[in-house]
């Protein structure tokens, strides 16, 4: 139920982020997601790819400091108070949302998330019938 992660770390100047999707499309990966967060010295990227590892070995082998990570990702219709819903059940049994990121297409939207308890959160997530993406359905995109 969870997806891999990449957080690769930017200094922040001019070129950095261009030199990581070069890299990425030269090994020939798709990016599924991405966002960035930013301070005035450096940035951490985190994507989501059609393929983990082998995007982790060319971000490498390019010098780049790279860590894979679990997160969520749920399938919510794109409606207002869709994404409050979810956080509203997590909430409720005192689970934390270390950061999130989300993108509506058409009538759906997809929300990627990084709980403070991951199985815990998979657990409670199930129970309550929300729509996990896997790996599969991004490999579809």
């Amino acid at each position: 139920m969870n997806i891999k992660q990449l957080s690769i770390f930017l200094e922040n100047k001019s070129g950095r982020l261009s030199e990581v999707l070069s890299a990425l499309g030269e090994a020939n990966i798709t990016i599924k997601a991405l966002t960035i967060a930013d301070t005035s010295e450096y940035g951490i990227l985190r994507i989501i790819v059609s393929d983990y590892i082998k995007a982790t070995e060319a971000l490498k082998n390019k010098a780049f400091s790279v860590n894979v990570t679990e997160v969520i990702s749920l399938a919510t219709p794109s409606e207002a108070g869709s994404f409050a819903k979810v956080l509203k059940t997590l909430s409720d049994n005192s689970i934390s949302v270390e950061y999130m990121y989300a993108f509506s297409f058409g009538k759906k939207a997809a929300l990627v998330m990084r709980p403070d308890n991951l199985s815990l959160a998979i657990e409670i997530l199930k129970e309550n019938a929300f729509d996990f993406i896997t790996d599969s359905d991004l490999s579809q995109l």
